[in-house]
């Protein structure tokens, strides 16, 4: 039976023109250069070399924070999706590792590509991803939507819908992965206004790509009324504005013999920290 083409989230060619303005702007790393030391720390956790090794569309060079010793035979595939065929280059049981750093939540098919991260991975390979998701800008949304009901009388799509931790767990078991787990890391930035914010956000390459959004010009009244709200209900006592990021990471294993039984579905919530400490290769 044919099966229905995923919902297209994404407008994946203006992702690629703001990804490209905003390496003329000059890319904003605070978030990319966090993830990578994470990536890094969680990687050197793990007692065992891999041999062949990809990275899925991470912005800049996501493998070179961790040990050199932990890859042999590195295979890097910076895949972006740039179109609606979100197909990866990766043959079946090719991989001992699959990382992706910052990249996995502008995919339209996300369950799609885990299940092709899956096939790629020879048995008791490993998948370790972060992603923007939870409660990531969730002052920039409230703000936007308060100002937008008083000044115009409705909503428009202007942020993408987030993936959560319970989510996470339930996709990584869809896909087929042994010993799911995944755990979120919230990190606060305190801005001047939200003006600067938006540069940031400009800068990253992460302003408004949603298929659906408003082809309409943002209204200067509305602007400025979401500025309002955002710092009334969002500032620290000396004026500045708090923005919220939430880093949603994944990991998974290709199942295999010599693993542990898996946990019963909706228990993914140890810490990945953890969890791929006591994970070693015989």
């Amino acid at each position: 039976m044919a099966t229905s083409a995923p919902t297209r989230l994404f407008d994946l060619a203006l992702l690629s023109r703001r990804q490209d303005r905003a390496v003329k702007l000059g890319v904003e790393l605070f978030l990319s250069d966090r993830v990578a030391e994470d990536l890094a720390d969680r990687l050197n956790a793990v007692t065992r070399k891999f041999v062949g090794v990809a990275d899925i569309g991470s912005p800049g060079a996501a493998l070179r924070k961790p040990s050199p010793e932990k890859f042999d035979g590195v295979r890097t595939y910076h895949y972006l999706p740039k179109s609606d065929d979100e197909t990866l280059p990766l043959e079946p049981a090719s991989l001992e590792l699959v990382v992706s750093s910052l990249a996995l939540q502008f995919v339209n098919d996300l369950p799609g590509v885990l299940s092709q991260v899956k096939r790629a991975l020879k048995p008791d390979g490993l998948f370790l991803a972060a992603m923007i998701g939870g409660e990531t800008l969730t002052e920039l949304r409230q703000s936007f939507a308060a100002a937008e009901s008083e000044i115009e009388g409705g909503l428009s799509p202007r942020v993408a819908p987030m993936i959560d931790l319970r989510d996470a767990g339930a996709l990584l078991q869809r896909a087929g992965f042994a010993l799911p787990v995944a755990d979120v890391d919230r990190i606060i930035v305190r801005y001047d206004n939200a003006f600067a914010l938006m540069r940031d956000l400009r800068k990253m390459g992460a302003t408004n790509v949603l298929a659906e959004r408003s082809r309409k010009p943002l209204r200067r009244a509305t602007l400025m009324r979401m500025v309002e709200i955002y710092a009334q209900r969002f500032a620290d006592p000396d004026g500045r504005i708090r923005a919220t990021f939430d880093v949603v990471w994944m990991s998974g294993w290709s199942p295999h013999e010599s693993q542990q039984k898996p946990l019963k579905p909706g228990s993914a919530k140890a810490s990945l920290a953890d969890a791929v400490k006591g994970v070693k290769k015989s």
